[in-house]
């Protein structure tokens, strides 16, 4: 499913697969038919192959906000890269309609800098003028709330003052397309609540926004669809309140170890799963490409 609009981004039938080294030992059977390890004088790494992402579609509409969801090692990053154009599907293609902005890719800042001058330094990356840069710093240092804070060493911040401090650096260009990474998880209210009025502002310009977060408050709040990812696999796509439920109730018997429950869970939902079907050429964009875009 996805808005009316026209599309921003379009995955089609995208998978990720990855040959990784693996120190695994192979197991075989000698003459007496005991089990054994063989060993080498020099082992060798042995490769094996990662499915990071199975064969999925999607279309995310301009004035949309989607939330990714799934538990550690569901393929949420990976999907991310692919729409950012980090890396290159094993299969499939991702079309964009402009150059996805990722919080913390293109917004590279420097520790040892200070907070104000990584916001020029963020900028300047993003191909921003420095009259621009001039023109939307207070707005910058505002959306961050680290007034106090934007002279000193960017070093001396916790991790959630440097989450904020990127987000309103990447969000500062209005994007079209915005990719947020777990960014938003600060604990801070009162940066959520400036966060989530940026978001409706770039919504509202006809962008979209694509937001992973294991919060699944973060995704019914500031999200006006979500999907759910389970090992690699698509299990759910659709409001926000309707798709953390069903995740929320997933985890939650997996942690008392009902694990037949959450299995069926997990199959009804992929059950109910409407696939999305995507055209060879999509109007008005642009194949995503590895390390930049076509």
């Amino acid at each position: 499913m996805y808005a009316e609009g026209s599309p921003c981004v379009a995955v089609d039938r995208v998978a990720m697969r990855y040959r990784v080294a693996s120190t695994e030992l192979p197991v075989q059977t000698n003459t007496r038919g005991h089990l054994w390890l063989s060993r080498r004088r020099s082992p060798r790494s042995n490769l094996v192959t990662v499915k990071a992402l199975n064969e999925l579609s999607l279309v995310v509409g301009r004035g949309e906000s989607l939330g990714v969801i799934g538990r550690n090692g569901s393929g949420k990053s990976t999907l991310m890269k692919l729409v950012s154009g980090q890396i290159r599907p094993s299969s499939g293609a991702v079309y964009a309609s402009s150059t996805p902005i990722m919080l913390g890719v293109n917004a590279a800042l420097v520790p040892d800098l200070s907070g104000d001058q990584n916001v020029v330094l963020g900028c300047l990356a993003m191909g921003l003028s420095r009259d621009e840069i001039d023109h939307s710093f207070d707005t910058i240092v505002e959306l961050s709330g680290l007034e106090k804070s934007i002279h000193l060493p960017m070093k001396s911040y916790s991790s959630g003052m440097s989450s904020r401090l990127r987000f309103a650096i990447a969000a500062s260009v209005d994007p079209e397309i915005l990719l947020v990474d777990e960014a938003l998880n600060t604990g801070d209210a009162q940066f959520a609540d400036r966060s989530k009025r940026r978001m409706d502002e770039l919504r509202e310009k006809a962008g979209c926004v694509l937001l992973v977060s294991h919060s699944v408050e973060t995704i019914t709040e500031m999200c006006t669809r979500a999907i759910w990812l389970d090992k690699g696999d698509l299990i759910m796509d659709g409001p926000p309140q309707k798709v953390t439920k069903a995740y929320r109730d997933f985890t939650r018997h997996l942690s008392k170890g009902n694990n037949v429950s959450a299995s069926k869970i997990l199959e009804e939902s992929r059950a109910n799963l409407v696939v999305t079907e995507v055209m060879e050429r999509v109007p008005g964009l642009r194949k995503s490409e590895a390390n930049g875009h076509a």
